[in-house]
């Protein structure tokens, strides 16, 4: 589909088939960024790995993000970590199962996913389950999601971009100033405080900087990416899959079978464990194909003219993959040059995050409501989220 939104030329792909085209067989001509205007708050465009073209800066921030975080050698060293942070999301909701209180799902599992991050990154927690600082924290970071993923007039007429008319710009910019308070201040401690340890990734990144690798605007706008995306995608796609379950209650109790039968009763599911979770990981595989973190992906751009199916797409076309459309191309997008790099902590957490709640504890709507009564409405920003927190009661597990 061909739309022309104001002076800019959008192509639509929404089947697998072409989706494939575009981020396999001609991946590099597509490789560029359509930049919307919130992006470009604060110049995050120009330092942002989500948004810098295929170049040698992307390339660093790529490689010091895989070989500092994502590889597998440090993912396999931060498992105490992530096995600490879930242990305390196990205790916040026996805390509610004894007082017979409902859990919002998705701020419990933003508030994990913070302090996992935050943890990560700094080697601090932000959050705690009974306060309202990971409420405060994650309307921040929806605020930037959504800044970025809203249809905006001054995308499509750049004459407006200085009059900001929905006022996108400046909403963003707020969300960025407020993120970039809270890296500045711990730096600026770090830097005090810093031995030359490389116990945490800003460690690291002080590290190179001191070498005049990275400059300190280079790890604000880096910390934004891997925080920002690192808590919204995991915490939404949670949400959205006891969502599911939930309104499927014979597939949540084959959940809950599968992992009393495999790793036993009243034990914590490690994360080699998941590779023997058949159903569990269908379960997940299931919730990004009809709840994809990013329907859209971030958006593309024709670096030149391109046949696609016998059409041309001209150069500097904006390019959407319609994921939420088609419905099957998460497997297909790890093929892709721009795949997110921090998608196999992503696979950990989600993962482990559902089995701890679902093996661990029954669940059940509050107030009588039926499963087919669960609201299933979307908000839309740069990514999915529901427009009504999914809200459930706790109770213990009976095995039968």
């Amino acid at each position: 589909m061909s739309l022309k939104l104001g002076s800019l030329t959008t192509i639509i792909i929404s089947t697998p088939e072409t989706a494939k085209i575009v981020l396999q067989t001609h991946d590099l001509a597509f490789s560029s960024r359509t930049i919307p205007t919130a992006a470009q708050s604060l110049d995050h465009d120009k330092f942002s790995m989500a948004w810098l073209p295929v170049e040698t800066q992307w390339r660093k921030l790529r490689k010091i993000s895989r070989e500092q975080m994502f590889s597998v050698p440090r993912l396999d060293a931060s498992q105490g970590l992530r096995k600490d942070k879930l242990q305390k999301l196990c205790e916040y909701v026996n805390q509610c199962c004894e007082m017979g209180r409902a859990v919002d799902i998705g701020r419990a599992a933003f508030t994990t996913s913070l302090n996992l991050m935050s943890a990560t990154l700094f080697s601090v927690e932000f959050a705690q389950y009974n306060s309202d600082s990971s409420q405060e924290m994650r309307d921040v970071v929806w605020g930037v999601m959504k800044g970025i993923g809203s249809p905006n007039l001054a995308d499509y007429f750049p004459v407006l971009k200085r009059i900001d008319p929905q006022g996108i710009l400046r909403e963003t910019t707020v969300c960025f100033e407020k993120l970039f308070a809270i890296f500045d201040r711990i730096i600026d401690d770090k830097l005090k405080s810093s031995r030359g340890e490389k116990s945490d990734l800003l460690e690291a990144l002080i590290h190179l900087h001191q070498r005049d690798e990275l400059s300190r605007n280079d790890i604000n706008h880096l910390l934004l990416d891997l925080f920002v995306a690192g808590t919204d995608t995991t915490s939404g796609t949670m949400e959205w899959a006891m969502t599911e379950l939930l309104r499927n209650p014979e597939k949540l109790s084959r959940v809950e079978n599968e992992i009393t039968y495999i790793i036993g009763e009243n034990k914590q599911v490690q994360e080699s464990d998941i590779p023997r979770l058949p159903y569990l990981q269908a379960v997940v595989k299931e919730t990004f194909r009809l709840h994809p973190a990013a329907p859209f992906l971030v958006p593309h751009k024709a670096n030149v003219d391109v046949e696609i199916n016998g059409y041309i797409v001209p150069k500097n076309a904006q390019v959407l993959v319609n994921v939420w459309a088609s419905g099957r191309l998460w497997n297909m997008a790890e093929c892709g040059r721009r795949i997110c790099p921090g998608l196999p902590l992503a696979y950990r957490m989600v993962h482990l995050m559902l089995a701890t709640l679902v093996g661990n504890f029954g669940w059940e709507l509050e107030e009588n409501v039926k499963p087919q009564e669960l609201d299933m409405n979307e908000m839309f920003g740069l990514t999915l989220q529901k427009a009504i927190p999914l809200k459930a009661v706790p109770t213990k597990l009976c095995r039968t």
